[in-house]
This record gives C-alpha cells, structure tokens and sequence, in this order.
C-alpha cells in the first residue's frame, strides 16, 4: 500500500490524497516510477496532473523499521491512447480494471523515521477488488 498526492494551483481548490494498492507500483529506472488508476475511483489525480504534473508519492513501513520514503516530481497521466500504455500493460500484467497508468520523473526523495506508524499484518485484499476484473 501506498498513499498518492497532488494539488491544484487555485488557492481554494482541495488537496487530493488517495491510497493505492493490488502490487500497483514499479520502479522504471533511476529516477522514474509508475503506477496503476483504477476505475472506479475519482479523477482529481489526473486532473491535478494535468494542470500542473506535481504529485507525491509516499511509502510507509507497516512492519520492520520505522520508515517512511516520499518521492516529489511531476507526473503524467498515460491513457488509452497515448503510445506508451502497451509498454506499461506488459510491466503491470493480469493488473484489473486499468484506467490508466501515472509515470513520475522523480526530483527529490525525503525518507524520514515513521514511529507514528503502527505495525500491521496483512491479512487478505478486498473482497471489493475482485469486482474491478
């Protein structure tokens, strides 16, 4: 599990924060990564993207040592029609559900302690997610 982050410029516009999950994120290079949209989630993400590319995505240890990593760039929505989606479909096989992928050029990583963050066990994904297939 992951958390996902992006804003708008306006001043009065909300903050999107947005978990993420089903082994939906890869490392494509150095300074790259990406990860899977859903359908049946919101859109802000994309919209968010598309108006300025900022995003954040965090990662928290739910058992070993206390950490917690943030990696800041700019993204890009990758959708149906953009050349890159079947090169995406082949690093995210047998994924549900696809609306589209989220490629960010990484520009900083922040890692930090995440004592605040409590152990958990996983224990089994949602029944809910074997509706996206």
């Amino acid at each position: 599990m992951f958390f996902v982050s992006t804003a708008p410029l306006a001043d009065d516009g909300r903050i999107n924060c947005s978990p993420k999950g089903l082994d939906g994120l890869r490392v494509l290079g150095p300074r790259q990564i990406a990860y899977v949209e859903f359908g049946g989630s919101g859109i802000e993400t994309v919209a968010h993207l598309k108006e300025n590319g900022r995003i954040v995505i965090m990662l928290c240890a739910f058992d070993g040592p206390p950490k917690i990593f943030r990696f800041y760039g700019h993204g890009r929505s990758v959708e149906p029609h953009h050349a890159d989606l079947e090169t995406l479909l082949r690093i995210f096989p047998n994924m549900p559900a696809i609306r589209n992928f989220v490629v960010v050029d990484i520009e900083c990583i922040r890692d930090s302690f995440g004592y605040g963050v409590p152990e958990y066990d996983f224990k089994c994904e949602r029944e809910s997610s074997k509706e996206l297939v």
